[in-house]
């Protein structure tokens, strides 16, 4: 009975996250998903406090890494970069696609794939319309731009919330961290690329009139040279940060912190960015109440039993061969962040890991594996991540509209190949560095 209750709780709090009746905030919907749960018996105050200690570092490093995004966005430095990206293709239009996959790559390793996703997409979107296409030969960057954002959100513990929740909960370093998915963040952009070329390369445009896209040079699209001399000042401090972190284990949330903070107050003394409406209104504290409550639902069903079936699966098939305990699990992620989002899918299958007993070196393995399918798996369907339904939202509202049925075709044909490509890229560097 217990079980039943708990998956039931748990798909009624995806149905109200996704589809938002009546437009509930997605963090009422965790909170009330939680409050069942706690209310029939299937997890206790005391889980509420593990769950807090497991979630807290993770978020707050999130919401700073999006309230950084939002300042650079506002005062031009992503235009700035997509502009040059534009430039440099010298109007060939196969050359732009590509350096515009390479910069949603960059975006996304240091500003997170909603960053990505978010900020760059409508960028894009916003140069390539002045060339008067059609949908068919937009979609090329509007989808490459937007998938690439999640595939390669892997390289630093930053780089994805998902990313920071496991390294947490295995007690991963940011070095540690990034001497492995660095390399194999390589595989998957190569395979993001080339899948991304092969099925759209029949869309891609030829020529690209340069004039038309953008008449000023970069520059201009930067509305405060100071901000943006000290954005580079900000990733200097970070990134000496994180080697001070990891040595005094310093959460990574206080780091990028004190990165929100400088940007913050030097961006309200410019006056370039309304600051009440940024930090009250567009940076996303509902994640906070999501998170916790979210993972209160799915840790009802570590409560219940029900992660013994994954734990199991998981631990008979690294017994027989590590690199089949590296592809199961990296799929098993994949398919789980697919039906039911890959917030909780990161969750359930860490939880599992732990539950396996394997050693310290196998779980960091299987944890690499479980990132990998959580932040490529989402690509398949539309629920797959928050911020695919938010990036559908955003180009709806730009009058792109694309439909469920088209992106399920794309993104199974997609990212299947990137996802196995990646994992064997996993297993190629865990060989090396073994």
């Amino acid at each position: 009975m217990e079980k039943i209750l708990s998956i039931s709780i748990f798909f009624l709090t995806l149905y109200l996250v996704i589809k938002k009746p009546k437009g509930i905030d997605i963090g009422w919907s965790a909170t009330l998903g939680a409050l069942l749960s706690i209310a029939v018996g299937i997890v206790s105050f005391s889980d509420v406090f593990k769950v807090v200690e497991i979630v807290w570092d993770a978020t707050l490093a999130f919401i700073g890494i999006v309230f950084i995004s939002l300042i650079l966005e506002k005062v031009g430095f992503f235009e700035w970069a997509a502009l040059h990206i534009i430039n440099f293709s010298k109007g060939d239009g196969i050359r732009l696609f590509i350096y515009l996959i390479l910069l949603g790559a960059l975006i996304s390793a240091f500003f997170a794939n909603d960053g990505a996703a978010l900020i760059l997409t409508p960028i894009v979107y916003q140069k390539i319309k002045h060339l008067g296409l059609s949908k068919k030969y937009m979609l090329p960057y509007i989808m490459g731009s937007g998938f690439v954002a999640d595939t390669t959100s892997m390289p630093l513990i930053i780089s994805n919330l998902v990313n920071i929740l496991t390294a947490d909960f295995f007690n991963i370093g940011f070095f540690e961290y990034a001497s492995v998915m660095v390399w194999v963040n390589f595989f998957s952009l190569v395979a993001t690329l080339i899948v991304l070329y092969l099925y759209f390369k029949n869309d891609l445009l030829k020529k690209v009139d340069l004039e038309a896209v953008e008449d000023k040079p970069p520059k201009y699209a930067i509305k405060s040279r100071f901000i943006f001399k000290l954005s580079w000042v900000v990733f200097f401090i970070l990134f000496v940060g994180f080697f001070v972190a990891e040595y005094y284990h310093i959460p990574v949330s206080i780091v990028i912190g004190l990165g929100a903070f400088i940007l913050g107050a030097a961006t309200y003394k410019e006056e370039i960015v309304d600051m009440k409406r940024l930090v009250l209104k567009e940076t996303p504290w509902k994640i906070i109440i999501f998170s916790v409550g979210m993972y209160l639902v799915v840790y009802s069903w570590k409560n219940v039993g029900l992660t013994d079936v994954f734990m199991n699966v998981i631990k008979k098939t690294t017994e027989i061969s590590l690199d089949l305990g590296v592809i199961t699990t990296g799929f098993l992620a994949a398919f789980l962040s697919s039906v039911m989002n890959n917030l909780p899918s990161v969750m359930i299958v860490n939880l599992s890991i732990a539950d396996t007993g394997l050693d310290a070196n196998t779980m960091k393995a299987l944890a690499y594996a479980n990132i990998i399918g959580c932040d490529i798996g989402p690509k398949i369907t539309p629920i797959g991540s928050l911020a695919t339904l938010l990036w559908l939202f955003v180009l709806d509202q730009k009058g792109i509209h694309i439909s469920w049925g088209y992106y399920f075709k794309v993104g199974i044909i997609l990212t299947l190949p990137v996802l196995f490509f990646t994992l064997v890229g996993l297993i190629v560097v865990l060989n090396v560095f073994s």
